[in-house]
């Protein structure tokens, strides 16, 4: 397997997840309600999967790997676009994050922004998704050695496996300021 591999068989669940935010943006023009269980849970999704797990192995170790090659100027533009992509998904999961706070008090016009941030998501993905498949990925791999790309899905691995406890070591530490802890208490989390 080469590394595009994995992050291809990621897009596929991302377009999963899409179809499900299709189906919820129905629901809300249809019934002029959301669900904001659901939309927490698509903003825990595209922030660790989507973007950590996804966009993170694309930033860190593709796109940082590809910087040391000499790429076409082509390639270069996509990556600079591609990354500019990166950050505009950021914005919108936080606006969607935002927004369904502000649903979660009664505001009527937090969700009309709720389904207008659903839209430009559903929108936006497959674009950016169908940019990297068919352009980008395939092209990138032939800057590689052999080698060069089997440490590339052994790092994607690496990065994988180390990631829950990234997430949850960031869950305990933002608990742990946002309480008064007392006598008796552990001392604050610190990463290993």
């Amino acid at each position: 397997m080469i590394p595009i591999g994995p992050l291809m068989r990621e897009h596929r669940l991302i377009e999963h997840m899409i179809s499900l935010m299709k189906t919820e943006l129905s629901t809300i023009s249809a019934d002029r309600r959301a669900d904001p269980a659901f939309l927490e849970t698509v903003v825990d999704f595209f922030r660790t999967y989507g973007d950590r797990c996804h966009h993170g192995k694309e930033e860190e170790i593709l796109f940082a790997r590809l910087r040391g090659k000499k790429l076409s100027q082509a390639h270069e533009a996509i990556i600079a676009e591609l990354i500019d992509e990166h950050r505009v998904a950021r914005q919108c999961t936080h606006q969607l994050l935002e927004a369904n706070e502000r649903c979660r008090g009664g505001s009527i016009s937090a969700m009309e922004e709720i389904a207008k941030i659903l839209n430009f998501l559903i929108v936006f993905y497959p674009a950016h998704i169908a940019k990297e498949d068919k352009s980008f990925f395939y092209p990138c791999m032939e800057y590689f050695t052999k080698q060069e790309l089997g440490s590339m899905l052994a790092d994607f691995w690496e990065f994988d496996r180390k990631l829950i406890h990234e997430k949850y070591g960031r869950t305990v530490l933002e608990l742990e300021k946002n309480r008064v802890t007392g006598p008796g208490a552990p001392p604050p989390f610190r990463d290993i």
